[in-house]
């Protein structure tokens, strides 16, 4: 196909136009994907294509399949919350032959845990198991960096020579074994490694880990993830892990941690703020602070007494209370939030930013090691709430 002919083919595909295609190069695929895109994005006469898919679910259904069939995962989400938006889908995420043919995603999650008070008996099942699916997801991805981080911060002072893989000091390594060059093959074979040694004590000395997650409705992606560390984290004996969810209402998960999927059912989706009576929740349930590290998932949007909050913090970080804020935990950008208290957070010396769920690992264990969660977070060119200064780009990208 030539470029020019390539050319048209991409501008017909962009605009629906497939009628009279002959020798334009689109194949009956090009067609059928169009035609695909066509039944959610009719053209309404402008030139421009409209929402026009019909609200039976079982054409919806057919029409998932053809989307899945035609476009790459990303593209089909893309798509789906396009449908949503625009023809109010939600209520076909309550019939189970419509949730099977949907693509699973951290975002759908969050909708069928919004919905879950609304679903009759027979969909919770299949909800049920299309969050499995999506918890399997993400702890397939997450786990293995998130124990592995928070088990043992590397020492770098202390060598060891049975290091694992990760902890090899390669540049030490190349120069212990210099003398086992291999001319033939232009490399060094090492006979001795030479590694970080972990350090095990300190961290297993720490005891205690609270998550205080805000569950309204913009936060909904953040508790998905933060539910899944938090299980992750559960599961490391040195660490004792608390979930405590929180709208104006106070939703205590520690005990569920167990089962990733029942914890996320388990949460409230939507209402109100109360960040200060959740804060104080937590404080009382504190009992060594100088041992405690709490981090408040939170957008900041405080509908309860803000002087309060602040004094709280300020109190639980004079007692020695290893306290950060994070805007969001999600794989998208800045998070809409109360740019006034962020920086009055900030200027209490907690760090208030916003990090992706592949940055909280690392995040967690420099937290752990006590170290400068600022400098880490320069390190990782995430953008922090500066003290006393508020954010003029609050609400967009970080």
């Amino acid at each position: 196909m030539t470029d020019q002919k390539e050319h048209e083919r991409r501008w017909r595909m962009a605009l629906g136009e497939t009628e009279d295609a002959e020798g334009c190069g689109l194949t009956d695929r090009d067609i059928a994907m169009s035609g695909a895109l066509d039944a959610l994005y009719q053209d309404a006469g402008d030139g421009k294509r409209r929402a026009g898919l019909s609200k039976s679910a079982p054409k919806v259904s057919r029409w998932l399949g053809d989307i899945r069939e035609y476009f790459p995962g990303p593209v089909v989400q893309v798509i789906q919350k396009d449908a949503f938006e625009r023809l109010g889908l939600q209520q076909m995420l309550l019939q189970p032959e419509f949730l099977e043919a949907v693509e699973a995603d951290v975002h759908l999650v969050a909708d069928l845990i919004s919905l879950r008070s609304a679903m009759p008996e027979k969909t919770i099942g299949t909800a049920r198991t299309v969050v499995q699916k999506v918890v399997d997801d993400l702890m397939e991805r997450l786990e293995k960096k998130t124990s592995d981080a928070i088990r043992g911060a590397v020492k770098k002072a202390a060598r060891t020579n049975r290091p694992r893989f990760a902890d090899i000091d390669w540049p030490r390594t190349i120069r212990a074994n210099l003398q086992h060059y291999q001319a033939d093959y232009q490399t060094v074979v090492p006979e001795k490694l030479v590694g970080f040694l972990r350090q095990q004590r300190r961290l297993a000395d720490l005891d205690e880990v609270v998550l205080c997650v805000d569950q309204s409705g913009s936060m909904a992606t953040s508790v998905v993830y933060s539910s899944i560390f938090a299980a992750v984290m559960a599961s490391i004996p040195s660490v004792a892990t608390k979930l405590v969810c929180f709208d104006t209402a106070i939703i205590d998960l520690t005990e569920d941690l167990e089962d990733p999927v029942k914890v996320l059912f388990g949460v409230q989706l939507g209402g109100g703020t109360d960040i200060n009576r959740a804060v104080a929740y937590c404080e009382d349930r504190m009992e060594k602070p100088s041992k405690t590290h709490f981090l408040l998932i939170t957008d900041l949007m405080e509908g309860g007494d803000a002087k309060a909050l602040i004094a709280r913090l300020a109190g639980m970080i004079a007692q020695g209370v290893n306290v950060i804020v994070l805007l969001a935990l999600t794989d998208e950008g800045r998070p809409y939030y109360d740019s006034d208290m962020a920086a009055k957070v900030s200027a209490l010396g907690a760090p208030v930013f916003a990090c992706t769920p592949d940055q909280f690992p690392d995040l967690m264990a420099t937290a752990l090691a006590r170290g400068d969660i600022q400098t880490w977070a320069a390190g990782h060119d995430i953008k922090t709430i500066r003290q006393g200064e508020p954010d003029a780009d609050a609400g967009q990208n970080l």
